[in-house]
């Protein structure tokens, strides 16, 4: 058998830290282990029944068993403008302002292949999803990173830039509620990152991933509520985490018209769009009954309290996470994030992600995925006192 090299391309790509994660959490489970499993990312509730049946019934339409239009339904483009309009009173040109997804990591790593030549720079998050360094190379740009800190309560300082990389910088990526410190932004800093974009004509990118996902009564912002953010960048919304629709790959983008316009330039070289009775189910989604996302919200809150009260019963100096699935806790004195992953999931079975795999600021961290039942994160919690480090 012929064995064909790899493009210098494929190379280039950022090695995935998680593989080894996921390697040795299945090392553990085929020794017979049981596992909790808080390193990942992927929810575990079932997609609301209405939006179901929404899909079976779109599936049996013939019409849907055919090419659908290249840039997606007039309908769906339409949902995701009243979708905005209604939870953020944001207007939308759902004809010239939203780009349909093959879900939201799609558009996060088309985007520096559309507005980015080889060798240019992108201001992004440290620590951040992996996913935006992913297409950073594709694009074959560069990266200029911006920590987040927790003095800072996980907000980019963009004081801390240089002048030099502000005028190099042509994208900024951006996410919050945040992945994975769980951190939310307020008006202040979006209306700083406006005015940062505008003096430097950054164009932001911001993964509003877990929009839904807000606690202690806050509802978590759009960027787009900002005056002037439409000029400057968009905002790439996804039903996996509102919707509990991780598997079903669908999202948007809405935003500049020009950033809009080059998505689905690159979109129509790369797919046609979406299976139609996926479009027709997340109309149903966005459009009728929210019930559903308020239960998921309260849920996620309810488990957050129990995991993290729990821990701090313990005297685990951890923080609540204000927005998203996810928990940031720091790590105890004398282990590096690895080590302690590796302890919890050696000696209590438990899995979770050490923060060095977010970026170099992730280092002393790990993240803990709210995604499994109330009754299993106490367990958890029963698992680590028994390792008496806090004791």
């Amino acid at each position: 058998m012929m064995i064909y090299p790899q493009s210098k391309l494929l190379k280039s790509l950022p090695k995935q830290f998680f593989a080894s994660l996921v390697a040795k959490v299945n090392k553990q489970i085929s020794d017979g282990h049981d596992v909790i499993n808080l390193g990942q990312g992927n929810p575990d509730q079932p997609t609301a029944s209405h939006i179901v049946k929404a899909l079976q019934v779109a599936a049996e339409n013939p019409n849907n068993h055919k090419y659908s239009p290249f840039q997606g339904f007039a309908s769906l483009k339409e949902a995701a403008a009243t979708f905005y309009k209604r939870e953020y009173n944001v207007d939308i040109n759902p004809e010239k302002e939203v780009a349909i997804l093959f879900g939201g990591k799609a558009g996060l790593v088309e985007i520096p292949q559309c507005l980015l030549n080889p060798g240019e720079h992108v201001l992004v998050p440290d620590p951040g999803y992996p996913d935006y360094w992913s297409g950073v190379a594709l694009a074959q740009a560069e990266m200029i990173t911006m920590p987040l800190k927790e003095e800072n309560h996980f907000l980019p300082d963009y004081t801390a830039l240089t002048d030099s990389e502000l005028e190099k910088a042509k994208l900024m990526f951006l996410n919050y509620p945040n992945n994975p410190t769980g951190a939310i932004a307020n008006a202040n800093f979006f209306e700083d990152t406006v005015e940062l974009a505008k003096e430097h004509e950054i164009c932001v990118v911001h993964d509003f991933a877990y929009g839904a996902i807000g606690f202690n009564g806050h509802k978590p912002i759009s960027f787009l509520q900002t005056e002037g953010a439409k000029d400057v960048g968009i905002e790439i919304y996804t039903l996996s985490k509102t919707y509990n629709m991780a598997g079903w790959r669908v999202g948007f983008a809405v935003g500049n018209e020009s950033v809009i316009s080059a998505l689905n330039l690159l979109q129509d070289h790369l797919y046609v769009s979406l299976f139609g009775a996926v479009q027709e189910a997340a109309v149903t989604a966005l459009t009728e009954s929210q019930s559903c996302v308020r239960e998921l919200n309260a849920l996620y809150e309810s488990r957050r309290d129990v995991f993290i009260g729990g821990l701090q019963e313990l005297g685990w100096n951890v923080v609540a996470p204000e927005g998203s699935f996810f928990a940031w806790l720091k790590v105890p004195t004398g282990y590096t994030s690895e080590q302690f992953s590796d302890l919890l999931l050696e000696k209590a079975h438990i899995a979770v992600a050490p923060g060095v795999g977010f970026g170099t600021w992730g280092e002393g961290y790990v993240r803990v995925g709210l995604l499994t039942s109330e009754a299993r994160l106490r367990e958890a919690v029963e698992r680590i006192s028994k390792l008496q480090i806090f004791s």
